[in-house]
């Protein structure tokens, strides 16, 4: 059998107020804080992970960017995946930010692009992933230490760099997600990283197949990401009941009204996590053996989770990393907790280490 490469393991941080014992329920004491987000890194640290998520929402949470600095000064030893909106931002200034941050973190700064909206105002697909692409390549130029000549239909600009660069002088990895077709174009010409939700075995060889293929197209290539939920626990019963119990406080009408409020709810990555739920519905909600689906009745986007004993998690990470996964970012419920189960029955287990790009 074929070496694995080794992968990234990381882990997630609840900045959008994404943080439950029992899923729908909102608790006080797990709402997004600087503390509480603080000691879920703290957590993830001490846990081993490589890296760590923290994501971006308009309306839910803190702001990542400033959450990301203030970290930055605290970690010893562990990445940050900062995730930054494109419509909220400038890219110029966006850089130097992205910059400073890096600088403050001693060179250890990996970035999520969102294709977002500017909020109160909707741009079509298309666009927005077009103003994604440009925006990528404006960042890129800039963290690079390269003077720029855009000429775009959303920026046109003509600036050398700002006077602060990152530690390496060169532009951190770019890690982009989306599934319809203008968001897979743009993640082949500007991505680094191409991240994907939960899907079978079957998907995420389609979905590695196709991406390759457009990168390629291009003259590029791309490493890929998978992001899921995990449940592990000490024997297969156990994990099970323990995802039951994430939902045994929730209504259908207030799982329909949670995912019918978030901002991606009508994107084409949200419809295939909704059709693997539908379809495994007469399966206990699970699409295919340790993959379920029922995370997804409580929350927009990322919607299930890999529920069981460590051998049972660690062979469908393996799995994952057989088709070309070479990035993971996981989380749990309540996500400080889950993340010291995983540390300790699992990632142990696994050849990891910062992904190189």
């Amino acid at each position: 059998m074929t070496a694995l490469p080794p992968c990234e393991v990381s882990w997630f941080s609840a900045l959008c107020d994404d943080d439950y014992e029992f899923l729908g329920v909102p608790d006080p004491k797990l709402r997004s804080s600087f503390e509480h987000c603080r000691d879920i890194v703290f957590q993830a640290e001490s846990g081993g992970f490589d890296n760590i998520l923290l994501p971006s929402g308009y309306a839910l949470g803190i702001d990542t960017t400033a959450f990301a600095a203030a970290i930055a000064v605290l970690v010893k030893r562990i990445r940050l995946l900062m995730a930054v909106r494109i419509g909220e931002s400038w890219p110029p200034q966006l850089a130097r930010q992205i910059a400073t941050i890096d600088r403050l973190l001693g060179g250890r700064l990996t970035v999520n692009i969102i294709s977002s909206d500017l909020p109160g105002e909707t741009l079509e697909s298309g666009p927005r992933y077009a103003r994604t692409v440009e925006a990528m390549a404006i960042l890129r130029t800039l963290l690079n230490g390269e003077h720029l000549v855009h000429r775009g239909e959303f920026w046109n600009l003509d600036l050398d760099p700002a006077g602060v660069t990152t530690v390496s002088g060169k532009c951190p990895p770019f890690y982009f997600g989306g599934l319809s077709p203008a968001a897979r174009e743009a993640a082949a010409e500007g991505a680094d990283v191409y991240l994907m939700w939960p899907d079978t075995i079957e998907g995420v060889r389609g979905i590695v197949s196709d991406l390759g293929a457009r990168a390629a197209a291009r003259g590029r290539t791309l490493k890929f990401g998978y992001r899921v939920h995990v449940v592990v626990r000490e024997t297969e019963a156990e994990a099970r009941a323990a995802a039951d119990r994430l939902l045994s406080k929730l209504d259908a009408a207030t799982g329909a009204a949670i995912r019918a409020k978030s901002l991606d709810s009508q994107s084409a990555g949200v419809a295939r996590q909704a059709q693997l739920r539908e379809e495994a519905e007469r399966q206990d909600g699970y699409i295919e053996p340790n993959l379920w689906t029922g995370i997804g009745r409580a929350r927009s986007g990322c919607g299930a989770a890999i529920v069981g004993d460590p051998d049972q998690v660690l062979a469908k990470l393996n799995a994952y990393r057989a088709e070309g996964i070479e990035a993971f970012i996981l989380s749990g419920y309540p996500h400080a907790a889950e993340a010291d189960l995983f540390a300790r029955h699992v990632l142990p287990r696994l050849d990891h280490g910062p992904l190189h790009v």
